[in-house]
């Protein structure tokens, strides 16, 4: 079966709020295959039904079956139901990495699996690059829902955009601004993006394939996107201890926020995105999300 035929299957064939595991392979808008795994709420939520479902958007090199992603699936999954998946030119998905920018139709589309299976409640919570992902695909769905006439509704299946929003937005470790490279991680990173041996080593070593035509044309950058999130609840976590963007770029990211539906937290001793999110903090935002959806 073809990648494109195992999406339209899966679409077929998932149950409302299944009971079980279960792994698809989606199809995004612009036709890139992307594996993604659904995890179902403990049975402590499984009576309500339409409850909430966490989509999680991991880092930059990051994948499905990485540990650092599967244990925040198990953390968050004490607590609800689970979505993670690989972008493109990750792990087993189709594509290449775009860096953040064509990564907002993965996320989407992850997300209309969740309303396919049932959820009526979704949030999406996003890890460094990931991060960026969230805020970005929250703005955008922002502005078509904006868009869409006052009469009637648009299916899914004809382009509309309902089902891919999401009732609460989660970014961790993300940067206000592209190009950053005020700290040698992040000098690292953009090696391995814009230089031919470094896509390489990426491709290779980090299993990550990366498109080297770079953007054209630039997409929004978070700091310009988060204005147009609200009224949907935000949350901005940030680690006083990041190696990778200093606190200027959380604080710039709440600045830009609506006050009234926004918060911040900045964690005492908390690294960089997925890989360093201790326990207590994953769960603790599992609760925000299943307070503010």
């Amino acid at each position: 079966m073809t990648p494109g035929g195992e999406a339209r299957s899966a679409r077929r064939s998932v149950p409302s709020v299944t009971a079980r595991d279960h792994r698809a392979t989606l199809l995004t808008a612009d036709g890139v295959p992307i594996e993604a795994r659904y995890e179902p709420p403990p049975p402590s939520a499984a009576a309500d039904g339409d409850g909430l479902a966490l989509v999680v958007a991991h880092g930059f090199t990051g994948a499905l079956e990485r540990p650092a992603l599967r244990r925040v699936a198990r953390a968050f999954a004490q607590r609800t139901a689970v979505i993670t998946f690989s972008f493109r030119g990750h792990g087993r998905s189709g594509g290449r990495s775009t860096v953040g920018d064509r990564e907002v139709l993965d996320l989407a589309e992850a997300v209309r699996w969740a309303r396919r299976l049932g959820h009526r409640r979704v949030a999406t919570v996003g890890f460094s690059m990931g991060g960026s992902v969230v805020l970005r695909q929250a703005a955008l769905q922002e502005a078509d829902i904006e868009n869409q006439p006052s009469e009637g509704t648009v299916s899914e299946e004809h382009g509309g955009r309902m089902g891919a929003r999401a009732d609460a937005v989660i970014s961790v470790s993300a940067p206000a601004r592209w190009y950053y490279r005020g700290t040698a991680p992040m000098r690292r990173v953009h090696w391995a993006i814009t230089r031919p041996a470094g896509r390489l080593v990426s491709r290779y070593g980090l299993g990550t394939r990366i498109d080297g035509r770079g953007w054209d044309p630039e997409p929004l950058p978070p700091v310009a996107a988060v204005p147009l999130i609200a009224p949907t609840p935000l949350l901005l976590v940030h680690g006083d201890r990041d190696p990778y963007f200093p606190l200027d770029h959380p604080r710039m990211l709440a600045g830009a926020a609506d006050p009234s539906s926004t918060e911040l937290w900045i964690e005492p001793g908390f690294g960089h995105a997925e890989t360093a999110a201790p326990d207590a903090l994953l769960e603790r935002v599992a609760d925000w999300a299943l307070a503010r959806a």
